[in-house]
């Protein structure tokens, strides 16, 4: 099992949250909560309003997300979806835990509140230029107050 830390549309109540438990992708499970070590620009853009966290350490803010424990049949799902390599490329990256959900044998085994994982986070070094102009986000909700709602992808035209 791999860990995957999702910031934008695939975390729970967000419009690609169901493809993360559907089960004929293969397995994944919550995990907790969890906070970017390092501060990632995280921009809503294009015309179908896409989250994207750009891979530009250190500028930005440390963004929210969730962390789940995925099998190879899902991060293989995970990284077609994400357009991996392409679009986006999957890294290995330090997650502050904020808040630890996954059931383990031992308490022990679980990781404490603000100790750091490494999680695969999806992100991208392939961004237009002026993206890196765009508002900066903390914690990605498609109905935000940025009023830029996510296109579902069998809405696009």
């Amino acid at each position: 099992m791999a860990r995957v830390f999702v910031y934008g549309t695939l975390k729970k109540g967000q419009p690609n949250y169901p493809h993360m438990i559907n089960g004929a992708h293969g397995t994944s499970r919550f995990q907790g909560k969890g906070l970017t070590v390092e501060r990632y620009p995280l921009v809503i853009a294009g015309k179908y309003n896409i989250p994207y966290l750009l891979n530009y350490p250190g500028k930005g803010h440390r963004v929210t997300g969730e962390i789940y424990s995925v099998d190879d049949q899902m991060l293989q799902f995970l990284d077609e979806f994400e357009g991996c390599p392409d679009m986006y490329q999957r890294t290995p990256v330090r997650i502050e835990v904020v808040d630890w959900e996954g059931k383990s044998s031992a308490p022990e085994g679980r990781p404490a509140v603000n100790s750091i994982l490494e999680c695969y986070m999806y992100s991208t070094a392939t961004y237009q230029p002026e993206w890196i102009n765009l508002p900066f986000y903390d914690d990605y909700d498609s109905s935000g107050k940025h009023r830029l709602p996510y296109v579902l992808r069998e809405s696009r035209e």
